[in-house]
């Protein structure tokens, strides 16, 4: 397999894995008028699947290494499409809420063991790379999702959109299975006999590793805060737009598909500080853009905190996959739960912040967000003797990943 086709497969698997997470957002002004209730109220049940993608996290922290990891996402995925179906029955929000969160898990085991399978077979020095590419597919979810989420409620109407991406996991399921290698447990690099606690705790021991699990819970607390409540703001005077404008607006994504790959080559040029420093700094010029009465910079402020927060996604994973010395898996699983309950504490929070202060409130929190995000880069510096096995079943031509 080539390197570019290596490349476009890690990210369509995860483009499969994720499309359902934030497909919702696009069409979540007229989730709230189905189900009548506040934006923060249906904001909330919308985004509760990133307390199951925390939940998903943990378990793989806990029990990743024992699953076959190939296994493991193949059922998570087929799995993952029986919740996603039974969102077009339209069930009561409670209903709506936990089907959310048992897409959430079913998502986040995927992914955590997707992650732990490229940090366990991917090369020291190429594993940036394919981290990146890992979340370039997550970028083009976002882009991608929505805009089908839009179309399919546009077209089909609500309910029958559900069913569309329960097609596209089982999708995921079947590439999966066709272009993930068969590993036997006794085979995988990082195993050790200790429990699974003892790794938490030598994972949360380190310094660096706690920086990097709270500048994951960061990111997704200023992506989500952005990106859940702006839609509000688009649909309502002076802006006004349709669904099916709504759903086009998310073309801002565009622009990170196409930086993101770019994180393994710049972490390997300047390092992971200052390319965390760089991403935080883009994103935060997006706040005065974010107030603006103007379409077209009102856009141009989502491009720059998309690029800047998607970018610092891949920093952050790949940091972590080179930082855990033992147990990767268990790495990333702490990771991802952080990630995803700063997604939950930013839907809840910024939620409640836009319903009774507006959307100038909402921003400044995003931006303390990533102001604390850059803070927290600081403490991202690898130990000078420290350098995690790895194996070789991805070899690519990348310059090794210096922190």
């Amino acid at each position: 397999m080539t390197g570019a086709l290596r490349a476009f497969t890690i990210g369509l698997t995860a483009f499969l894995t994720v499309v359902d997470l934030f497909a919702t957002q696009a069409i979540l002004p007229a989730l709230t008028a189905a189900y009548g209730v506040t934006p923060a109220a249906m904001g909330f049940a919308v985004n509760a699947s990133t307390m199951g993608m925390a939940a998903g996290g943990f378990a793989v922290a806990l029990f990743g290494r024992r699953l076959d990891q190939r296994r493991g996402i193949l059922l998570s995925l087929a799995i993952l499409a029986i919740p996603t179906a039974l969102l077009a029955t339209m069930p009561s929000l409670p209903v709506f809420t936990a089907l959310r969160i048992v897409q959430g898990v079913c998502m986040s085991t995927a992914f955590a063991l997707m992650l732990a399978y490229l940090g366990e077979h991917t090369s020291a020095r190429d594993t940036a790379s394919a981290f990146a590419a890992y979340i370039t597919g997550n970028v083009a979810s976002n882009l991608f999702g929505r805009l089908l989420a839009a179309s399919a409620v546009d077209h089909l109407g609500l309910a029958p959109s559900f069913y569309v991406f329960a097609l596209l996991n089982l999708a995921g399921a079947v590439l999966v299975w066709f272009t993930i290698q068969r590993t036997p447990v006794m085979d995988r690099v990082d195993m050790s006999h200790s429990p699974p606690l003892a790794s938490w705790l030598r994972h949360l021991a380190d310094p660096a590793l706690r920086a990097a699990f709270a500048t994951g819970f960061v990111i997704l607390f200023a992506f989500i805060g952005t990106f859940t409540y702006v839609n509000f703001v688009l649909v309502r005077p002076p802006f006004s737009v349709s669904m099916m404008t709504l759903g086009a607006i998310y073309f801002v994504f565009l622009p990170a598909i196409f930086t993101t790959p770019l994180a393994g080559r710049v972490v390997a040029r300047v390092g992971t500080r200052p390319a965390l420093w760089a991403a935080f700094g883009l994103a935060a010029a997006s706040l005065p853009l974010l107030l603006s009465a103007h379409l077209a910079l009102l856009l141009a402020g989502l491009v720059l905190i998309a690029v800047g927060t998607f970018f610092a996604q891949a920093v952050a994973t790949g940091f972590v996959s080179r930082a855990a010395a033992t147990d990767r898996g268990s790495a990333s699983g702490i990771y991802l739960a952080s990630y995803f309950l700063g997604g939950l504490a930013g839907s809840a929070v910024l939620g409640q912040v836009f319903d009774r202060l507006g959307w100038m409130a909402c921003v400044i929190g995003i931006g303390v967000a990533l102001a604390l995000g850059a803070l927290l880069a600081t403490r991202l510096v690898i130990a000078a003797n420290h350098r995690p096995d790895a194996a070789t079943v991805f070899q690519k031509s990348v310059p090794d990943s210096q922190s």
